[in-house]
Order: C-alpha cells, then sequence, then structure tokens
C-alpha cells in the first residue's frame, strides 16, 4: 500500500497439553511453549510496530511463588526485546529438574501463554498500554490477564457503566474497560459458586477445598456471556485466568480474524492461520477459524472446545484483511488478491484500448505484487484469446500470413517491476519540509523500460489518503517520461471511516472524501454539506440503532468516474514538469465481493457497517470536520 494507514494488532497463544519435562525429553527444550510462542509473533510482526508483550501461567507453583508473569517492551524491535529477556534464565534448567523445578527455575516457562504485538489506536504509545494488561486478587481464579486486537465503539458508555456498579476502574481505554468487565463479571461467577458451594449451602465447603472446587466448576463461558452481551465492535483476544484456564474469543460480526490448531501436543491460537500452518506443520485446512461469536475455551484439566459467548449477529469479515493486513502466503489470501487483480484486467485494457504492445504493467510494493500476478495473467489470457480468435477468423478465410502467426509466440503483455521500495528509509524527521523531502525518495524507478509513447500501468492494493502518491510515487513515475499514468487500486475507493481497529478514522484524511466535497463546491452544491451536518446533529443523541447514514448523500452526488477523475487531479503534484496524462482507475464493490464472497465487511468502502456504533462513529467524523476538530469519533 502506497499510504501506510498501521497495521492491525495481532495475538498469539499457546497451550501446552503435557509436562514440561515431556518436552525436555521429546522435543530437547523444557521451553518449547515459550519458543513456539516467540516464532507466532515473530511471523505475525507485520500486525504491530508499537509495543509487544507476553504473559504465562505456570501450573501446580508451591504456596508464595508467582504463578503468573508479564513482560513488556515499546521499544524499537519489541518483540526481540522481549524475549532476549524471557530466555535470559533458560540456562539455568537442568534436564534431571522436575516440572515444578523447571518452572522456578526460569521464570517465563510455563504452561499457558499469550503474546501480543501492538498497533495502538487509542491512548498512548508507552509501555503502560501494550498488553496483556492484568487484573490481579489473592484468589489465583480471579487473576486475569488479557491480551488482543480489537477496539469497541461504545467503551465510554461501558466505563460508565462499570462505574454504575460501583466499581473504580483506572483508565478508560478499550482493553482496561474490557479487562475490568470481564474481571467483574468473574467475580459475579465466584460469588454464586461461593454461595453454591461454600459455607451455608448444601456441599458446606471451605477453603482450599472451596477454592479447588471453584476453580473445577468455574463457568468461562458464562462470564463471556455476561461480559459481552452489550459489546459494540470487533475483536479477538486472549485471556488467561491464574488457574489454569484459557479462552480466545472472537466477535460475533467476525471482523478481527482468529484461527486455531490442536494436536497431540499443543492448542495454539493466533490472529492469522499461516504462522499457525508453518510453526505447527499443518495443512491449513487442519487450521480452522475460530466461528464468529465464538471463544476457544481450554480448561485446566485439558479439555478443548468452543462455544458461542457473544449474541449472534450479521457476519462481516472484514476485506481489509484479506487486501493487505494479513500475510499473502495463506492460500486462500493468495488466492483472493490475485483475482482482485483479475477482476482488473478487462477495464484496463479498455482504457489503453487493448494496446498492450505500448503499454507497461507495474506495481507499487510490496503489498499489490499478488494482485498484480493476478492481473498480469488474465491479461495475458484475454489478449491471447483475442489474439487466437482472429488468427482463427484468417485460418478460415485463407488470409493467415506468416508474420501473424509468429506474433502469438511472442510475450504479449509487458509485465517490468519499476517501482522498488527502499525499507531503511525512514521519514522521521519532524519538520515538514525535509519529511516531504524524504516521502519523495522512498520508491526507486527502474529506467528505460518504459518509451515516451507508453501508457505505464501501476497496481496499488488500495489508495486511503493519496499522500504518497502525490508526495513521492506520481513524481518519481513521471520521470520514466511515458504518455500515460494509469494508478490503478484493487479495492474500491475508502470513503467512510473505521472504528473496529484501523487507524482510518478522520473524514477528511481520505482523498475520496477530499474528491467528493470538491465536485460539490465546483457544482455549487455546498448548502448540502450543511444538510448534511444538521442532520448529522439532530440524530448526535439518539441510540445508535436509530441513526441513518447521512454522509452517503454526499457520494450520491458523484458518479465512480467523476470521483476517479477528480482524485486523480487531487494526487497530481502540483508544478509537475511532466505533461502526460495520469488516471486512477478503482476496483468496483462488486468485483470485490466476487473475489471473496466469504468476507463482506466493506463498510470503509460502502457504509454498510455491521454494528450499530459504526453509524455514531460516521456521523460524529463528519462533525468532527465540519468543526475542525481532529479529535478521534470514537
Amino acid at each position: 500500500m502506497s499510504d501506510p494507514i498501521g497495521h492491525e494488532c495481532g495475538l498469539a497463544f499457546v497451550r501446552l497439553k503435557k509436562p514440561l519435562t515431556w518436552y525436555a525429553q521429546h522435543k530437547g527444550d523444557a521451553a518449547w511453549g515459550l519458543r513456539r510462542l516467540h516464532l507466532l509473533m515473530q511471523k505475525q510482526r507485520n500486525r504491530g510496530q508499537d509495543g509487544a508483550g507476553i504473559g504465562v501461567v505456570k501450573f501446580d507453583m508451591p504456596p508464595g511463588a508467582a504463578f503468573l508473569r508479564r513482560l513488556r517492551s515499546h521499544r524499537d524491535n519489541a518483540i526481540d526485546r522481549i524475549f532476549e529477556a524471557a530466555s535470559e534464565d533458560l540456562h539455568a534448567i537442568d534436564s534431571g529438574m522436575s516440572d515444578v523445578e523447571i518452572r522456578t527455575a526460569a521464570d517465563f516457562v510455563g504452561d499457558v501463554y499469550i503474546g501480543h504485538l501492538r498497533y495502538g489506536t487509542h491512548s498512548g504509545n508507552a509501555v503502560t498500554h501494550c498488553h496483556p494488561l492484568i487484573r490481579k486478587d489473592n484468589t489465583a481464579s480471579k487473576n486475569l490477564a488479557i491480551a488482543g486486537n480489537f477496539n469497541m465503539t461504545n467503551s465510554a458508555e461501558l466505563f460508565r457503566r462499570l462505574v454504575d456498579y460501583g466499581l473504580s476502574p483506572v483508565g478508560d481505554s478499550d482493553t482496561q474497560v474490557v479487562l475490568e468487565r470481564i474481571g467483574y463479571c468473574l467475580d459475579l461467577e465466584h460469588r454464586l459458586l461461593r454461595a453454591t458451594m461454600g459455607p451455608g449451602s448444601f456441599l458446606g465447603l471451605d477453603g482450599r477445598e472451596l477454592a479447588n472446587a471453584i476453580v473445577r466448576e468455574l463457568d468461562t463461558p458464562r462470564v463471556l456471556q455476561r461480559a459481552a452481551e452489550d459489546w459494540d465492535g470487533g475483536w479477538l483476544f486472549a485471556g488467561l485466568l491464574g488457574s489454569g484456564d484459557a479462552f480466545v474469543f472472537r466477535d460475533p460480526s467476525g471482523i478481527r480474524p482468529g484461527y486455531w490448531y490442536e494436536d497431540d501436543d499443543v492448542v495454539a491460537a493466533a490472529s492469522e492461520r499461516a504462522p499457525l500452518a508453518s510453526i505447527f506443520n499443518a495443512a491449513p485446512a487442519d487450521v480452522p477459524a475460530i466461528e464468529p461469536g465464538h471463544a476457544l475455551i481450554v480448561r485446566r484439566d485439558g479439555s478443548t472446545w468452543t462455544e458461542r459467548c457473544a449474541p449472534e449477529r450479521p457476519i462481516h469479515q472484514c476485506t481489509f484483511e484479506r487486501i493487505y493486513f494479513s500475510r499473502g502466503n495463506d492460500p486462500d489470501i493468495y488466492e483472493e488478491r490475485k483475482q482482485l487483480g483479475r477482476t482488473l484486467a478487462t477495464p484496463l485494457l479498455d482504457l489503453v484500448d487493448w494496446d498492450v504492445h505500448n503499454t507497461v504493467y507495474s506495481f507499487i510494493p510490496n503489498t499489490a505484487e499478488t494482485a498484480y500476478y493476478g492481473l498480469v495473467e488474465e491479461t495475458h489470457r484475454l489478449v491471447r484469446e483475442r489474439q487466437v480468435d482472429a488468427v482463427w477468423n484468417k485460418v478460415q478465410s485463407g488470409e493467415l500470413s506468416r508474420t501473424e502467426l509468429e506474433q502469438l509466440s511472442r510475450p504479449q503483455v509487458r509485465a517490468e517491476k519499476v517501482a522498488h521500495k527502499d525499507q531503511r528509509l525512514r521519514t522521521f524527521i519532524a519538520q515538514d519540509r525535509a519529511r516531504l523531502d524524504l516521502v519523495a525518495h522512498v520508491y526507486d524507478i527502474t529506467h528505460d523500460i518504459v518509451g515516451p509513447n507508453d501508457t505505464l500501468v501501476v497496481l496499488d492494493d488500495s489508495i486511503v489518503r493519496g499522500t504518497t502518491l502525490r508526495e513521492s510515487i506520481v513524481t518519481i513515475l513521471s520521470r520514466l517520461n511515458p504518455k500515460r499514468i494509469v494508478i490503478a487500486s484493487s479495492a474500491p475507493p475508502i470513503m467512510y471511516p473505521d472504528c473496529y481497529g484501523i487507524d482510518m478514522s478522520q473524514l477528511d484524511r481520505f482523498v475520496a472524501f477530499q474528491a467528493a466535497v470538491a465536485i460539490i463546491l465546483e457544482r455549487g452544491q455546498q448548502d448540502l454539506l450543511q444538510e448534511i451536518e444538521d442532520a448529522c446533529r439532530a440524530e448526535i443523541d439518539q441510540p445508535p440503532q436509530r441513526m441513518h447514514n447521512h454522509v452517503s448523500r454526499l457520494y450520491e452526488q458523484c458518479s465512480p468516474d467523476d470521483l476517479a477523475t477528480k482524485i486523480a487531479e487531487l494526487v497530481r503534484p502540483a508544478n509537475l514538469p511532466w505533461q502526460g496524462e495520469l488516471k486512477v482507475v478503482y476496483q468496483s464493490v462488486e468485483d470485490l465481493r466476487s473475489s471473496m464472497p466469504e468476507h463482506t465487511g466493506d463498510w470503509y468502502f460502502t457504509g454498510d457497517y455491521p454494528t450499530p456504533g459504526g453509524l455514531r462513529v460516521l456521523n460524529q467524523a463528519y462533525l468532527n470536520w465540519r468543526e475542525g476538530s481532529s479529535e478521534r469519533a470514537y
């Protein structure tokens, strides 16, 4: 993607199913589980740049010994720093040690692990905001650690509800609110079990006997069901109880992805399927998704199952996960991205009048590469098919020449790597002028492969803000001096904010929104902007279920061609010496849906939000723009 928008957070979960001594004997490593966690996080490091953290629960620790530990970092190379620290005492493990001795010798060798890679969309980037977050208690089964990939659109209301319960929560981030809400419901579960099994009950248990009975009978799905009954958002998070129970919970709309794997040795889960398949040498078919609204439950006794823990909602799995966020070595994602490229082949051929001899196809590194393969393959197939038809007609009429026959054996599509991204260049300088100068050099080009009569078609996976196109890519590509540059996007135009984990909450930063507003102003329809504002403001105190998408009225005034033409104007740098034509071509929503039919979460393209809170965020984002506010809309 030319415009980096911040990756989703990443989650890793590992639960060992056998004693640590077994892994020491059969895997040659008592810290085998810790190293699996490390690998899961390394293979998902594309999902978080602001920090990382791990948590571990140790079984059967003696009284007074730590049974829940945590390690976090918000510094550069956070994963490496964390696991260097976690490995410092591994040398103390001896081959003759018992399980408890191994757990005691090494602080971060245990039985259940969670790991987290953070991209912050709320609060700050201090280490205190890194996951996992922990809620402590003297009772082991009341200790709770959670880490996840999520945003709640109604976190403010959830916070106020906690206050109404009589609690005094510290911090109002989504994660803190979720932690306190689950913790509150966990306390309720303990009270229920104590009332049914404790002193004065039929069983009359007390002390350690009661504590052990609560651990056996604690109903984790019931705790999650109570906690999540009024959540509005997208999530995948894992939780560890100090007693050894664990869960991985996915939102009911399936917005955030989550997968799990189990064999005789381990239960594991992650935000992406490919890392699990790779690390545990499993076929992708053996790494199922956690069903939307369900939680993977892993009890202290080793029993494992999935169970619905959130009210049922229509499924809207996030398309951006497939287009951009997730690694492309998942076989389904790889094929979907190729299909996104294939669907652009015909409209791009029509644009160049099928003149592939004077057209060069390329892509903007790096995530657009897979879609580019699909685009080139389909373009080649279509061109070949047309040529074969033409030759066959001439064969039948007896007019075929040797030259025309020879042309069939020549390469039909000019596919080249024109742009190269300098991964080492960092645009961190604060001064705007210096930063813009660096941005202009993030990409390099290959000279002498594009001629002055050529059209250069460059595929990007999406266009969000258009900033990098304007400040860098278009200028650099224009130095090749083609007759025309076509920027093609494998995703439709992004017209609406996200509120479920992607850092896209400000309307005025979207180049599609800027283009629509510019069109409205050019047509003298500025009264429409005020009308939309009045409609949004009239609903500001309404429940989200009663809100409407008023911003759609803005886009209804612009055809897709109008929008693409205006965006091409906006991303063309001022005073560009190159005099050629610049065009922008977008994927259609219909072709997006046909390319990934199981992933219908396209609210940033269509305004069709999967939860009621999305419309509230949209209306607030519009009001923020009208007021000149840069605050987040949720």
